[in-house]
């Protein structure tokens, strides 16, 4: 396998792994949104929608943040190119 060949591989898998992970984000920002806001119950007085939107969207935002930078780095080993 040359360099080119090595190189493509990476940048596919790297390109695979973001489409993943902003469909996630895709999910978790408009999908849900969208199907709470028929929640018709309060939750302390709130709407169930907003606790959703505000409480756990950015708890699953520093997921995927955490899990790219986890499967970047195994891929930068696994490509022989880090640094």
């Amino acid at each position: 396998m040359n360099l080119t060949d090595k190189h493509r591989q990476y940048w596919r898998a790297n390109l695979r792994l973001s489409a993943v992970l902003l469909l996630a984000w895709f999910v978790v920002t408009f999908v849900m949104a969208w199907y709470a806001r028929d929640l018709t119950f309060d939750f302390f007085g709130w709407p169930l929608s907003f606790y959703m939107a505000a409480q756990g969207a950015p708890i699953v935002y520093v997921f995927l943040i955490w899990y790219y930078a986890k499967r970047m780095d195994e891929l930068d080993v696994q490509f022989d190119v880090e640094e």
